[in-house]
């Protein structure tokens, strides 16, 4: 079991950017499977980027040429780059670790990302 802690969320106006960081306990980091996800007011969790251990990268079609995952397995952290924020982007965003080989998976608690004029 690992630890997740996000920080960078806040208020953005439209257009705006954020860069949210992930910071994960344990040194076994570098197998993880990372993704970020987000839960807006009233609606379910979704899946808004991930990236493998072996550096491959998903994204929504939501976020695709907006966002950008990236991870630094020297420092145990995962990034989230979001540009051309849109008010639809606000959401809650939590960090997610998967460990595919033995179904291992830890949540953080989530940062609040609000876009609004």
């Amino acid at each position: 079991q690992v630890q997740l802690v996000e920080s960078g969320g806040g208020l953005v106006q439209p257009g705006g950017s954020l860069r949210l960081s992930c910071v994960v306990s344990g040194s076994i980091f570098s197998m993880y499977a990372m993704g970020w996800y987000r839960q807006a007011p009233g609606k379910q969790r979704e899946l808004v980027a991930s990236i493998t251990s072996g550096y491959t990268t998903r994204y929504s079609d939501a976020v695709k040429g907006r966002f950008t995952i990236s991870r630094d397995n020297a420092k145990n952290m995962v990034y989230l780059q979001m540009n051309s924020l849109r008010p639809e982007d606000t959401a809650v965003y939590y960090c997610n670790a998967y460990l595919p080989d033995y179904g291992m998976e830890d949540w953080g608690k989530g940062t609040l990302v609000t876009v609004s004029p």
